[in-house]
């Protein structure tokens, strides 16, 4: 998970405010992205500029809205996404 600095490519569509506490999640892939950016019980989004991009974005602020073990299981597919595989293997052996 990354902190995403304010920038015109990720404006509030009510407010037309730049977004001022953006998360920006790696996922696995564009099925997972499809899958967080379009159920609308979880508070992830995307922009145009993240198109082809493999990453959702959130305002810390909602991180809220969503259960514990939600995230965690948001975050352990980011990081897993990104990790090497055999540490991968070897903590999903664990679990």
């Amino acid at each position: 998970m990354l902190y995403r600095a304010p920038h015109k490519t990720a404006v509030d569509p009510d407010t037309g405010e730049l977004f001022t506490d953006l998360l920006v999640i790696v996922v696995p892939d564009d099925s997972a992205k499809s899958a967080l950016v379009e159920d609308p019980s979880v508070p992830f989004f995307t922009v145009p500029h993240f198109d082809g991009y493999n990453a959702v974005l959130v305002q810390e602020s909602r991180l809220g809205e969503i259960s514990r073990d939600e995230l965690e299981e948001i975050l352990i597919d980011a990081w897993a996404a990104r990790a090497p595989k055999e540490l991968v293997a070897e903590f999903f052996a664990d679990q």
